[in-house]
């Protein structure tokens, strides 16, 4: 299978899997528990129809939106990540010049593998930092000052992260950042030579915005649920969430992990600028509700108040065709283009935006929809 065969998500979830040893490719594609509320983040969007206008003269249509204060060209962003040179060699280097090509938001974790000064001086797209309140509040501190001075446009609180989910899959390869090699998981990556010696011979792997405050998850391997259940700071609530918001100053702030109709108007009432509603790509609670099937109580309750951005299980350019009409500002993803990046680098990821705009312009055409902000709930119809 080669780059030119793939032609959607799935394609590239395929061809990552042939490249990635076994651990690194089940840490990607992975959920908690039983994985059902990761199977239901992409289901929930086929109960949902949508109902097409024809002979609305679309041969000029407008896929641009705002989102923050950005005027972007997709109504699709590229969700914060952690870890991305594992994956991938070029890691969030590849993506973020992907993000500036297609002019969208680019977000890179607190767990990336570039520091924020560099993509801060290389990526002209609308950067927001991903923070984690770590139990080291000079570290807090740290990267919300380097973010800001780094020049970026917003900042992200995660807050669905107060323990680390119960990912079995990570726990049956023994997944840990930095890769630990056991006698078990060797042979798999013996058997993906080309990863293997990237890793091992290009720069070396380390989380640099972490560097002067924790050696763990960049020199000293552990997993990424031992990390957010020992690193991070438990006792974070809306009090704290508002500080940070504070400490960031006037650019927007916006708040991960939000699900319930209640968080969304507390959100409100801190004065996040947006939501995003996520339930970590089924990493965390499983058994939760799919962002989709929350979008419209929370759309119908603070939509207007805050933009509201549906973050997991886009696979398609329908489906957020259908969050768009749900009520969502825009949506964003992050394994829809963590595939691609394992599977090609920089072309794979340039190929899967690429695809994914093509699917949003042809179904918005064939909708009769000449801009995002013409969809609504009258073009929905639910089984």
């Amino acid at each position: 299978m080669r780059l030119t065969d793939c032609h959607n998500v799935e394609d590239f979830r395929t061809l990552a899997r042939k490249r990635l040893p076994w651990p690194v490719f089940h840490y990607i594609d992975g959920g908690a528990d039983d994985e059902v509320t990761k199977a239901r983040n992409s289901a929930a969007f086929e109960a949902c129809d949508l109902v097409p206008d024809v002979l609305a003269g679309v041969a000029d249509i407008d896929m641009s939106t705002t989102v923050m204060g950005k005027r972007v060209g997709l109504p699709l962003l590229l969700s914060p990540t952690a870890l991305q040179r594992l994956f991938h060699w070029q890691g969030e280097r590849a993506v973020g010049a992907v993000a500036s090509a297609f002019n969208t938001w680019f977000g890179i974790s607190s767990l990336a593998t570039v520091s924020l000064e560099e993509i801060g001086a290389t990526v002209s797209a609308p950067k927001m930092f991903q923070l984690y309140v770590h139990k080291d509040e000079g570290l807090n501190r740290s990267l919300i000052q380097r973010a800001h001075a780094a020049g970026f446009d917003a900042l992200t609180l995660t807050v669905d992260t107060i323990v680390g989910g119960n990912r079995e899959r990570c726990l049956r390869t023994g997944f840990t950042s930095p890769p630990r090699i056991t006698p078990r998981s060797a042979i798999s990556y013996a058997m993906k030579p080309r990863w293997t010696l990237d890793y091992l011979f290009r720069e070396p792997f380390r989380l640099p915005n972490l560097d002067g405050h924790l050696a763990e998850g960049s020199r000293i391997a552990m997993s990424v649920g031992q990390y957010f259940t020992e690193m991070l700071d438990q006792s974070l609530d809306w009090k704290r969430a508002e500080n940070i918001r504070a400490q960031w100053g006037d650019r927007p702030f916006c708040l991960k992990g939000v699900m319930s109709l209640a968080d969304a108007r507390r959100a409100v009432d801190i004065g996040a600028s947006a939501i995003m509603v996520s339930n970590h790509g089924g990493r965390q609670l499983d058994g939760s509700r799919a962002p989709f099937d929350q979008l419209a109580e929370i759309a119908d309750a603070v939509g207007g108040q805050i933009e509201i951005i549906c973050d997991g299980g886009i696979r398609r350019g329908s489906h957020v065709l259908k969050a768009l009409a749900m009520g969502a500002t825009a949506c964003s993803g992050g394994r829809l283009y963590l595939y691609a990046l394992a599977a090609a680098g920089e072309p794979g990821v340039h190929r899967i935006l690429t695809r994914l705009r093509d699917e949003i312009e042809r179904d918005m055409k064939l909708m009769g929809v000449k801009a995002v902000s013409e969809l609504n709930r009258q073009r929905l119809r639910w089984r």
